[in-house]
């Protein structure tokens, strides 16, 4: 790989992560921008094609990018696929920590995205925005699905299925992205917050989701999460509760339980015994509590490099955002739900990204996430249905995950 010190030190001392975002989507260039959970540092690549390739997850071959699924993705065959042919590392300031190119200094994407960077970088979000709000006749409808899925689940149809709904904001004019990022990542420190630029598509992704799917770290350390049930983080006096008081509900036990036992069920069909298991506990993403259970294998020592690849192939999509039995509980979604989830509940993340140590995959399920064309948003949410749900109680929930999004874009 090159280097972007080769380019000249004015060129290089010009970026910024804002800089850099803007000029990449001025030039119609597919771009993303992520932040690990729990660090600090941001990265962003930039793929010079101006258009996203199809692939199917093979994280043993494919090079150094970032990869968005679909909610409907069989075998992974439809998943996108942003190469990395440019890529930085920032501090939370935006500054430069590290950069490569995998392309020549002559190339014309230099030309588009460094000699004619824009100097100035729009920083502030758009000062007004409107909430299209709910009408009683869509809560009456999501309710009514929500009843409609009980009585399949008391007749043994599916045992959990995961109903979602939208929410539409609009904006005076677009706001600024790496604005939005950045407050995303001051307010969820936990998540993985991401932006995806899709000219393709004309469509900007972004958000903070709490729910790993597969990580790949550069010592072969495979991680996934069972992650379900839903309450708020704050008593009804808005004091925050501790993680240790919070009550859960059987349903919401039940919930989280189910997933855990599908991930187990995964491991034993690929004869995978030797895994670690810690949890459930109670975990905080943002303004939410959930019920999670962490789950680790040492690849190296059962010998198991393709792990990662089986397992996503496997996992998506996973119970927590669809159901179970999968086929039926996906049937049910496609023919009830009013809207198309598009990349919503889908999976996206850095892959073989090179750290200190080596190559690192991440990548996370796509909840609490905005789908931006224009001046207009669109917020998705769901619901984890099981027989002792309550219809009022899940539209409730919905509201609460859309509250992730809509705070950060108010304020």
């Amino acid at each position: 790989m090159q280097f972007l010190t080769h380019l000249s030190s004015t060129v290089q001392t010009q970026q910024t992560s804002h800089s850099v975002w803007q000029a990449a989507v001025q030039a119609g260039y597919p771009a993303a921008l992520w932040r690990l959970p729990n660090r600090t540092d941001r990265e962003l690549i930039i793929d010079s094609s101006g258009s996203v390739s199809t692939v199917v997850m093979d994280l043993e071959e494919l090079p150094m990018g970032f990869a968005v699924s679909p909610f409907i993705n069989p075998e992974t065959e439809n998943t996108l696929f942003l190469k990395a042919d440019f890529y930085w590392r920032f501090d939370e300031n935006g500054n430069i920590l590290a950069s490569q190119n995998q392309l020549a200094t002559d190339h014309p994407a230099f030309d588009s995205l460094f000699k004619n960077n824009p100097k100035t970088v729009k920083n502030n979000l758009a000062p007004t925005v409107n909430i299209v709000q709910a009408t009683d006749n869509q809560q009456q409808q999501f309710e009514e699905t929500v009843g409609r899925a009980i009585r399949q689940m008391e007749r043994g149809k599916f045992r959990k299925v995961v109903l979602s709904r939208t929410k539409t904001i609009r904006f005076e004019e677009q706001p600024a992205i790496p604005t939005l990022f950045n407050r995303l990542c001051a307010a969820y420190p936990n998540a993985f917050v991401s932006a995806v630029y899709l000219p393709d598509r004309n469509q900007i992704w972004i958000g903070a989701t709490p729910e790993r799917l597969v990580s790949v770290d550069a010592g072969g350390i495979f991680r996934t999460v069972a992650l379900a049930g839903t309450q708020s983080a704050f008593d009804g006096e808005g004091r925050p509760k501790r993680t240790a008081d919070a009550p859960w509900t059987q349903k919401e036990i039940e919930e989280q339980a189910l997933v855990s036992r599908y991930i187990i069920g995964c491991f034993k069909k690929i004869r995978v015994r030797e895994y670690i298991e810690e949890g459930p506990k109670t975990v905080i993403a943002g303004n939410l509590m959930h019920l999670r259970s962490d789950y680790s294998v040492d690849t190296q020592a059962v010998n198991f490099p393709q792990l990662g690849t089986v397992m996503l192939r496997l996992l998506h999509p996973t119970s927590a955002v669809c159901g179970m039995p999968r086929e039926a509980a996906q049937e049910f979604i496609l023919t009830n739900e009013t809207h198309q989830r598009e990349l919503y509940s889908g999976f996206l993340g850095p892959v073989n990204i090179y750290r200190t140590e080596g190559p690192e995959t991440h990548l996370f399920v796509n909840l609490r996430c905005m789908k931006l064309e224009g001046q207009e948003g669109t917020l998705y949410a769901g619901a984890g249905l099981t027989e002792d749900s309550s219809p009022a109680k899940e539209w409730r929930e919905t509201e609460l995950k859309c509250d992730t999004m809509l705070a950060i874009v108010k304020s």
